[in-house]
C-alpha cells in the first residue's frame, strides 16, 4: 500500500497482517482525490474508521492542513501512529483511539468544532455494518462539527444506497467503481443561503 501523490508520493503505509482490514484501494484513492481536487489543500481532513490511516495521509500529503484519525482498535490506532511517525509527521495529525460516535460527539464539543469545523470528512466503516452510515450521517447532518460547505463522502459496497439527504447533508455524487462506490455529500446549514438560481 502506497501513497499515491504529493510531499509523500511511492512511500510505503504498513497494514497489519491477519487482521480484517480492508483498506481503500490505491485505484479507488485516487479517484476519491482526483475529485477532491484543490479542495484538499489546506483543509481539516476527518479520516473516520480509519484502518491504516492511508486515506488520511494521503490527505496530509497532498496537502490538508490538519488531518484526524478515527480509529476504535488500539493496535490498528497503534499502527497509524506508526505510519506517522515513519513519515516523520509531527503536526497536523490526530490519532483518536475511539468509537466512532463517541469521537463524534466529543469532537463535535471541542471550540475548534464551532471555529472553523471539519472542512472533508471520510467514512469507510465495515461494509457489513450498515446501521454505522445511517447513525453516523444523521449525526454529521445536525451537529456542529462540518463547515459550511464541508464534503462529506461515504465508502461503501456498490449496492448499498444511501440516503439522499441526512439533517444538512444533501448528496450530490454517486461514483461506483468495482465492488465498491463512493457516495459525496455537501454540507449545507440553514445560516447559508441557497444559491441565487442564475436566469
Amino acid at each position: 500500500m502506497r501513497i499515491i501523490a504529493g510531499k509523500f508520493r511511492s512511500r510505503q503505509l504498513k497494514s497489519i497482517k491477519g487482521m480484517a482490514l480492508r483498506p481503500t484501494s490505491d485505484k479507488l484513492r485516487e479517484t476519491l482525490f482526483n475529485i477532491l481536487g484543490e479542495l484538499i489543500v489546506d483543509a481539516r481532513f476527518m479520516d473516520l474508521f480509519a484502518g491504516t490511516g492511508a486515506v488520511g495521509i494521503e490527505a496530509l500529503s497532498r496537502g490538508a492542513r490538519e488531518a484526524i484519525f478515527v480509529e476504535k482498535h488500539p493496535p490498528t490506532a497503534a499502527l497509524i501512529r506508526k505510519n506517522l511517525e515513519a513519515l516523520d509527521i509531527r503536526s497536523g495529525a490526530r490519532v483518536v483511539a475511539s468509537d466512532a460516535m463517541k469521537a463524534l460527539e466529543r469532537l463535535a464539543k471541542e471550540p475548534s468544532a464551532s471555529n472553523g469545523g471539519i472542512n472533508i470528512l471520510f467514512l469507510d466503516p465495515p461494509y457489513a455494518e450498515t446501521d454505522q452510515y445511517k447513525t453516523v450521517l444523521a449525526f454529521l447532518g445536525d451537529a456542529n462539527l462540518l463547515a459550511e460547505n464541508a464534503v462529506v463522502i461515504a465508502e461503501h459496497q456498490r449496492s448499498l444506497d444511501l440516503p439522499e439527504t441526512s439533517g444538512n447533508l444533501e448528496r450530490v455524487r454517486v461514483l461506483r467503481q468495482g465492488d465498491a462506490a463512493l457516495t459525496f455529500y455537501r454540507f449545507r446549514p440553514p445560516s447559508l443561503p441557497e444559491r441565487p438560481r442564475s436566469e
